[in-house]
């Protein structure tokens, strides 16, 4: 298996992240949303999209 560097440090910097949350996923989120209110950038929302059932 080829080792993909950048995954590598995704994952490291997630589990660093989480790791100050006791990998609490409530507290982990918590914090992402207050970033996310702090952030200049635009964050969209998009509403599910929903599957018909087949016949």
């Amino acid at each position: 298996m080829i080792k993909d560097i950048i995954v590598e440090e995704v994952r490291k910097e997630r589990d660093n992240h989480a790791s100050k949350f006791n990998y609490d996923m409530h507290a982990i989120y918590e914090d992402l949303k207050k970033q996310e209110k702090k952030s200049k950038h635009k964050f969209v929302t998009l509403p599910p999209k929903y599957i018909k059932k087949s016949a």
